[in-house]
Formats: C-alpha cells, sequence, structure tokens
C-alpha cells in the first residue's frame, strides 16, 4: 500500500486507525475500570513524571484507603502523605488535598465537568484538565504529554525545538484536530478518551524514544518521519541538564529500640516528611567524610558509628548518593535536634518518609 502523507482530509483515516488499534492493543490499567472522575483525577496526578508499573500499586492502595472525593478531602495530611511515601513530588498530593477540598466546598462535592473549572483547580493545567475532561466525561479536549508530543511530531516530521512556544502550539491544535474528528465517531464508545488514550499508549508502547517499533505502528502508512527516515531523530528538545552529584550523610541513633526522627518544616522541600538527622557533604569525593560530617553534627565520637547502609537515588536533575551510619549512644540525649522525636521501628513505619530515607527504615526492619 503506498504511503499517504498526513492532511486535513488523512484525518479521518488517522482517527479510524488509532481507536481500532487502541480497542485491540490497550493495557488492563485498572484506571481504564472507572469513568468515576475522582479516579481518573487520582491516576493522572500519580501518572505525572512516574512510570505506570511504579504508579499502579499506589493507585490501588490510594483508592482502597480514600475511595471517594469526600475522603480526600477530609483525610488528615500524615495519611495522604504516607498514602504517597515514595512517589516523590509531593507538592502533587497536597495539590490534590486542596483541589478536593474546593471541589465539596463549591461544588458540593460533585466533580465538575466544565474544562475550565477543573483547570482552575490546584495544580491542574491543560493536559490534565484536557485529560480528565476527555477520560472521564467524553468531551472532545485534545491532550499533549510526553507520548503525544512524539507521537504527533512523528506523524507530521515537525523538526522544529517542541519546547518552543510555537511548536507546542502546533502541537496542541493536532491534538485537538484528531479528538474533534474522533467526536464525530459516535457509533464507537466515547470515542474522545478512547482517541486520547490511544495516543498516550502508542507512544507508551509502539512509538517509544529509542527504536520505535514502526513496523507495528498503525499510522505508519501516514507518518511522514517514517517515510523520509526520520523516526529516531524525531522529536527535537533542548539537551538534558547535566546531571549534579549531591552527597549526604544521615545519622540513626537507637536507644533501647527507639530511632530518633525529625520531622521537615512546613514550606519547604518534603514538607511534612520524616527523616533521620543528615546534613549534606562539601566534599563529594573524601571518603571519610560522612563520619567527619556525624561527629560534627552530633558530637558522638567516631569509633561509637558503624556504616548502615548507602542509598543512591535521582531527584530531577540531581543525582544523589546518602551514606546512613548508625550508632547506639547511652541515653535518648540529643540536644542539637532539638526537633527530633523517638520512635519504635513498628512506629516508624507507620509515618510518612522520602523514599530516601524510607528504605532506612526498611533495612532497620530487616525487610
Amino acid at each position: 500500500m503506498n504511503r499517504t502523507a498526513i492532511s486535513a482530509t488523512d484525518t479521518k483515516a488517522v482517527v479510524k486507525a488509532l481507536l481500532d488499534w487502541f480497542a485491540l492493543n490497550q493495557r488492563d490499567l485498572p484506571w481504564r475500570h472507572t469513568q468515576d472522575p475522582y479516579a481518573i483525577w487520582v491516576s493522572e496526578i500519580m501518572l505525572q513524571q512516574t512510570q505506570v508499573k511504579t504508579v499502579i500499586p499506589y493507585y490501588q492502595r490510594w483508592l482502597k484507603a480514600l475511595p471517594t472525593l469526600r475522603d480526600l478531602a477530609a483525610a488528615p495530611e500524615s495519611t495522604i502523605l504516607k498514602l504517597w511515601e515514595g512517589l516523590g513530588y509531593y507538592t502533587r498530593v497536597r495539590n490534590l488535598q486542596k483541589g478536593a477540598q474546593l471541589i465539596v466546598e463549591k461544588y458540593g462535592g460533585e466533580f465538575p465537568k466544565d474544562f475550565d473549572l477543573i483547570q482552575d483547580l490546584p495544580g491542574i493545567g491543560r493536559y490534565t484538565a484536557g485529560a480528565i475532561a476527555s477520560i472521564a466525561f467524553n468531551t472532545p479536549r485534545p491532550i499533549l504529554d510526553g507520548n503525544v508530543i512524539r507521537v504527533l511530531t512523528r506523524l507530521h516530521a515537525i523538526k522544529s525545538n517542541v519546547a518552543s512556544v510555537k511548536t507546542r502550539e502546533t502541537l496542541w491544535g493536532i491534538a485537538g484536530s484528531l479528538v474533534h474528528e474522533a467526536a464525530e465517531h459516535d457509533h464507537h464508545p466515547a470515542p474522545c478518551s478512547s482517541l486520547n488514550q490511544a495516543l498516550m499508549e502508542l507512544g507508551a508502547l509502539i512509538c517509544v524514544p529509542r527504536g520505535p517499533a514502526c513496523m507495528l505502528c498503525p499510522l505508519q502508512m501516514h507518518c511522514e518521519a517514517y517515510a523520509s527516515g526520520l523516526a529516531d531523530s524525531l522529536p527535537r528538545q533542548n539537551a538534558r541538564p547535566v546531571a549534579t552529584p549531591r552527597r549526604f550523610a544521615a545519622c540513626v541513633l537507637e536507644v533501647d529500640g527507639l530511632y530518633l526522627v525529625e520531622k521537615r518544616a512546613e514550606g519547604g522541600v518534603n514538607a511534612g516528611l520524616w527523616e533521620f538527622p543528615n546534613v549534606e557533604l562539601t566534599d563529594l569525593e573524601e571518603s571519610s567524610a560522612p563520619l567527619a560530617a556525624a561527629i560534627e553534627l552530633t558530637g558522638i565520637a567516631a569509633d561509637a558509628w558503624t556504616p548502615l547502609l548507602t542509598v543512591r537515588h535521582s531527584i530531577t536533575r540531581y543525582r544523589i548518593t546518602q551514606e546512613v551510619l548508625i550508632t547506639q549512644p547511652a541515653k535518648r540525649v540529643a540536644p542539637w535536634c532539638p526537633k527530633g522525636k523517638w520512635f519504635d521501628l513498628a512506629s516508624l513505619k507507620t509515618l510518612p518518609f522520602s523514599s530516601a530515607h524510607k528504605r532506612i527504615v526498611r533495612k532497620l526492619a530487616k525487610e
């Protein structure tokens, strides 16, 4: 079959191909078994900057603990932070609860259907509002995440930088034309929802960043990048910033089965989460730096400390190494940690920690 370049008249064929492909190839994901806008909203927020396989157990636990929007609105902060523990970017969950509280206050607990009202909720931008509106209510609103950008850029062989405002608006226009065409497929159940999910699914499974499976793509005959051999070189975007290494020393103090932890202050990074006392190291190479920092922070002599574990993780552009030491002082005295509290291991497990410090708890629990 000869390839046909995508144009306005080809939009119907592209939409049909996507809908047909999605009907046969969509993954069985838990948020695809509901039309509840609250559940769909939760999934969309969790999926921001987080892989599907990571999100699934969090999503299931969340809805078991907080099955309704009103449950979320009324939940204690410690509950939502614990349910979110390990997902990172905790502003997301704080905005989620603020949004739920706003919906209860302004709309009587009924999730708004209007796109503009959805977009006005805390932490919701153009993409997330479009996803909720189309998936929950089958409204013909476009979406544009990384997967969709990749699919549409290759489909049209768009060579300009996708980070530019002009290119983004072009892509929003293309996505809009596709979802509006999908709305005309009234014989198809929820065509706007399926079209947008098909674009995301195609980008996740077939039109992947490197080595796209073009021979399996339902849009191959329409794809200008495939025809011109550009699929592997598109989309074009700004180079990623160089990773910045950071190094920390964390101190675990145990006295009679109790451990010293402190709660991060409100308004900062990881606000409201608990952590073991720690300090950032300025020396990224010196092997003795963690021990020296522990001594300086606590005043406890060098021979009292034992290495416990090393935690490596990434946050945005930072590559973080956290070296953890443990000691067993004679008394529960830590004047250098005025906000610190002592908890047994069972209690530690109930507190919300950042992902790095949660790994320390698991190590102590021998999990």
